[in-house]
């Protein structure tokens, strides 16, 4: 039983399983100890703080290299606790990552791509949880012991102690409640901790103090000095660190206010000799000692063979005795064992430290726990200011332990001396930034000016800012300068339909009914660009200012409706097919179709037309209905004319009053009535889906005569010289010689002879008269300004000097037109002005001729889709002079088809050729 307790005494463990065992169950549990506690830095990666524990127990504790055993702890701070029975001693030793080996692990855990203000965050949490350790071990120990490295003391300690100190007496209540009901003194459980703790030194000299070997010969005739020079340097280190924690009022007068105590009259400085200055030499010594067997080590002795083997080379650090005689006249150094055992004594003796000064030092408390009586208190303590962040679930007393982690933030001034110096120069530098943000900036402004304000903003605080906190303060920076953009000065970000802003701050959109509301924040109004332009309205014979628009409605559909009440309302048209809703609401189609209608390709017209001449208009129009999931009776209809020649059932629809309202056939059940197309008919869109309103307008202003062929167009607008219609010679049908003999209208009166058919070898002489047919064709732009005039062919304007033009329309209609050119008159501005192509005039001569409209617009380059009206091919009815308004602008799903560009092809904007088919009947 002795040997399993002696085996159970000889093996350090760690804190939280010595709290965690059961008191009554050792046999030390009523014996009274002194509890010291060991902390510090340690350079080499065999920790001296183990060391000093094994020479002070003179046993192997602690294993010689910590770092060769795996740790199975968390986090990097670690308590471990031996107690020595002999002695009557507790060890506390505290690791953390200010030991090589605990630092080495902290930096293989941290990440390799963490950015720097992460990383100062990380060191920084591994500060704060040292710091409650080390108050914990403050809490909880008699004597405590620093141990530095070096012999010089470190000045951040000063600062360590002071944000220490702090922290304790904002949670002393806290503490109070927490071991109210341990079986300790009152003045203990006041105070919460057993005695002021009396903190010692321990410095490692390595090398930096040398002795002479001219001082050690007897021959020297030097007054000998009365203390060596070991503790001549410890003297100077008493005095410093004395001054230093005056000045900084880390200690005071009164003892039993101060985080911990220093003897007036005892030294508290201890200096461990070095080893040398060459490791390697020191290790080829150590090695040939220990193979060198020794007559008196032929005995047994305690401990392991591997401690006893370093036994001999540790020892001169820690016990070293000054080789001079009597005869020098200097002082004996003391062991470490000795410079400890001074102030363990006291404390086993229970006489207490009387460290106060002053004229009127008050007493301070000290008590002498049991073990067991001790493990109470420290197990109390432990739960509340560790456990909680090793288990990384929170505090585990609840409402206690939750003020307590509110009083860490404290420790934050103390500690992160870098981030509070890194907050006050990103503090001063925030300003600049936002004068830099506000430079040169309109009252509203967009998300592109924004953008570019707040790059300037960063790079004027990039130039001041420094250090951990830069990431936050940038982060200030953003939310300062958007706080400032929405709070007023927000620009609405929506285009119109020709690529402008609205000039109104962020604003709502009225609804239905909804009257606008200027006033109101954010207020409710009508987007507004403040650009105006002049257009003519569906006939063209009417021209009106309007305003930008900046839905697919108001510029395709509101504009000229409002138009045709004052012109053009009455007039022959074709109504375009449109959404009739089943529902009372019917909702809009999403673009969620997989099948859509492809592009057609820039041969596919020729291929169309070849194939098209040698089939009739009516199933032509018939094939092209079906595919689109429509009858014929759905896609549009005339109203009856008694003028319109050919025998189409289109031309003459289904008897009676037209109506644009005709609701669908029994045949057109595939065309969806629940949901309608939200934007404009193309070729990306989903097939069976109809607009509720149509985008183009097709009017038949008057007879194939109302055009006069010398004086062009009668209409407003026309740059003089360009409102003429190109001519079109249509071959209606070559004869041979028996069809002409076969026509009824050419049989010779009797008794007179046939004349002789003229020679055919010039083209076009062999044909009579009646066989070409003359229509006209004109492609008419107009600009923003209301200027109009025709091209007769790609970028090429018209311009007629005489009675009518020369030039045929043949080279127009086989060819891509634009759909925007130069206009003929450009402003003043270096920006350049454009033209649209607006509308198609078409005089259809009274012949017995068929002439398919297929207008088919590309509003951009590829993979801009291709624009065309609800019905494909429209048969022109004959003996007309028609006009075909091409949309204003083309919406898709994805957004509206801005104009071109400054530097974009004007080319990529096109009409399709292939607009205009003849047919022969």
């Amino acid at each position: 039983m002795e040997g399993g307790t002696a085996r159970e005494m000889a093996a350090a463990k760690t804190l939280s399983a010595a709290l965690a065992s059961d008191s009554e169950e050792v046999a030390w549990k009523d014996e009274e100890m002194c509890v010291v506690g060991i902390f510090g830095k340690t350079s080499e990666l065999s920790a001296e703080k183990y060391a000093i524990v094994n020479t002070l127990c003179d046993k192997p504790v602690f294993p010689l290299y910590p770092s060769l055993v795996n740790d199975h702890h968390q986090g990097n701070n670690l308590l471990q606790s031996y107690y020595n029975q002999d002695s009557k001693v507790l060890y506390l030793l505290l690791t953390a990552v200010c030991d090589n080996h605990q630092l080495l692990q902290a930096c293989r855990a941290l990440a390799d791509d963490v950015s720097h203000a992460e990383a100062h965050e990380y060191w920084k949490g591994e500060e704060k949880l040292h710091c409650i350790h080390l108050l914990y071990l403050f809490s909880v120990s008699h004597i405590l012991l620093l141990v530095h490295p070096t012999c010089s003391f470190d000045i951040t300690y000063d600062r360590l102690f002071r944000a220490l100190d702090s922290l304790r007496q904002k949670v002393l209540p806290y503490l109070k409640s927490t071991i109210k009901d341990c079986p300790v003194g009152k003045e203990w459980r006041l105070n919460c901790r057993p005695c002021p703790p009396r903190l010692l030194f321990v410095f490692q000299l390595n090398g930096a103090l040398k002795v002479e070997p001219k001082c050690l010969d007897p021959s020297n005739l030097d007054k000998p000095k009365k203390h060596s020079p070991k503790r001549r340097l410890q003297h100077a280190l008493e005095d410093q660190i004395y001054r230093i924690f005056r000045k900084s009022r880390v200690l005071t007068n009164q003892s039993i206010n101060c985080l911990f105590t220093v003897p007036a009259n005892q030294a508290f400085v201890y200096v461990v000799a070095g080893q040398g200055d060459d490791p390697i030499s020191m290790l080829i010594g150590q090695l040939k000692n220990n193979c060198t067997i020794r007559e008196h080590e032929s005995l047994p002795v305690p401990g392991s063979r591997r401690y006893q083997m370093m036994k001999h080379v540790r020892q001169p650090s820690f016990i070293l005795e000054s080789s001079l005689n009597s005869s020098s006249g200097q002082l004996v150094d003391c062991t470490l064992k000795e410079f400890l055992w001074q102030h363990v004594d006291l404390v086993l003796t229970k006489k207490g430290f009387e460290d106060s000064v002053g004229r009127n030092p008050q007493p301070s408390h000290f008590e002498l726990p049991a073990y067991k009586n001790w493990l109470a208190v420290a197990s109390k303590l432990y739960e509340v200011m560790i456990n909680w962040r090793e288990d990384e679930l929170g505090f585990l007393s609840g409402d206690l332990s939750s003020k307590i982690q509110v009083q860490l933030k404290g420790l934050e001034g103390f500690l992160d001396a870098d981030n509070k110096f890194s907050e006050n120069r990103c503090q001063k530098a925030l300003p600049l930034a936002h004068s830099a943000y506000q430079s040169n900036l309109p009252h509203h402004y967009t998300t592109t000016i924004h953008k570019n304000q707040l790059a300037q903003a960063l790079r004027v605080y990039s130039q001041h800012a420094r250090g951990p906190a830069f990431q936050k303060y940038a982060m200030q920076l953003h939310e300062d300068c958007y706080k400032f953009w929405s709070n007023g000065h927000q620009l609405c970000e929506e285009r119109s339909l020709t690529d402008q802003h609205c000039v109104h701050k962020f604003h709502l959109l009225p609804k239905p009914g909804e009257k606008p509301e200027p006033d109101r924040n954010p207020p409710v109004l009508y987007h507004n660009s403040r650009a105006r332009s002049t257009s003519s309205c569906n006939c063209g014979r009417r021209q009106a200012p309007r305003d930008d628009p900046f839905d697919i409605k108001s510029a395709n559909y509101d504009f000229y409706q409002l138009q045709e009440e004052k012109c053009c309302g009455k007039l022959e048209r074709f109504y375009f097919p449109i959404f009739q809703p089943s529902t009372p609401d019917p909702a809009p189609a999403k673009n969620d179709s997989t099948v859509s209608t492809l592009p057609p390709q820039e041969g596919e017209g020729e291929k169309m037309k070849e194939k098209e001449a040698q089939t009739q208009g009516e199933s032509t129009s018939l094939s092209l209905a079906l595919s689109l999931g429509q009858s014929t009776d759905s896609l549009g209809t005339f109203p009856p004319d008694p003028h319109a020649g050919g025998d189409n059932p289109d031309a003459h629809g289904q008897g009676g009053e037209a109506k644009p309202e005709k609701r669908p056939s029994v045949v057109d059940r595939q065309v969806s009535t629940v949901e309608y197309l939200p934007g404009m008919l193309n070729s990306s869109c989903p097939k069976g889906l109809l607009p509720k309103f149509s985008s183009w307008s097709f009017i038949k202003l008057g007879p194939s005569k109302a055009y006069n062929f010398h004086r062009g167009l009668d209409q407003c607008g026309f740059i003089p010289g360009t409102n003429y219609l190109m001519p079109w010679d249509i071959v209606i049908k070559t004869r041979s010689d028996d069809e002409v003999d076969m026509d009824s209208n050419s049989w010779p009166a009797p008794n007179k002879s046939v004349p002789a058919k003229r020679a055919s070898t010039v083209i076009g002489r062999g044909r009579r008269r009646d066989d070409i047919a003359r229509a006209f064709v004109g492609f008419e732009y107009e600009d923003s300004r209301g200027r109009r005039f025709m091209c007769s062919g790609p970028e090429k304007i018209m311009k007629v000097m005489g009675s009518g033009p020369k030039e045929s329309a043949i080279k127009a209609l086989s060819s891509d037109m634009p759909l925007y050119i130069l206009s003929p008159s450009q402003g003043r501005g270096l920006k350049p002005h454009y033209a649209q192509l607006m509308r198609l005039f078409i005089v259809v001569p009274d012949a017995p001729l068929q002439i398919m409209l297929t207008p088919q617009v590309q509003p951009g380059p590829p993979p801009c889709p291709v624009f065309y009206p609800e019905r494909q091919e429209i048969p022109v009815p004959p003996d007309g002079l028609w006009v075909l308004r091409f949309p204003y602008a083309c919406v898709t799903d994805r957004g509206p088809c801005f104009p071109p560009k400054e530097n974009q092809p004007l080319m990529s904007y096109r009409v399709q050729r292939g607009i205009l088919k003849a047919i022969p009947q």
